[in-house]
């Protein structure tokens, strides 16, 4: 089980983009997806070479795998050209 600060979103983006302390990272987009209705954050670091979605799930922890409801649209969005 995770515990409550592996849940958080800070967590999760040092995690997964490792920000240095001279290259601070910024939020780009915010918003609920389509078909789940579930919280997104569009993480980016500030010279744009990484970025990721980080969403929300119903236990409040969030990650980089969207819900299980959003995940059908995730593939159709990600996989089209």
């Amino acid at each position: 089980m995770k515990s409550t600060s592996e849940k958080s979103l800070r967590w999760q983006v040092e995690k997964w983009l490792a920000p240095a302390p001279g290259l601070p990272v910024h939020v780009i987009e915010f918003s609920r997806t389509t078909r789940g209705r579930s919280r997104y954050v569009y993480v980016a670091t500030a010279d744009g070479v990484r970025a990721l979605f980080f969403f929300r799930h119903d236990d409040g922890a969030w990650s980089v795998c969207p819900p299980a409801l959003d995940r059908r649209e995730s593939v159709v969005w990600l996989g089209s050209p």
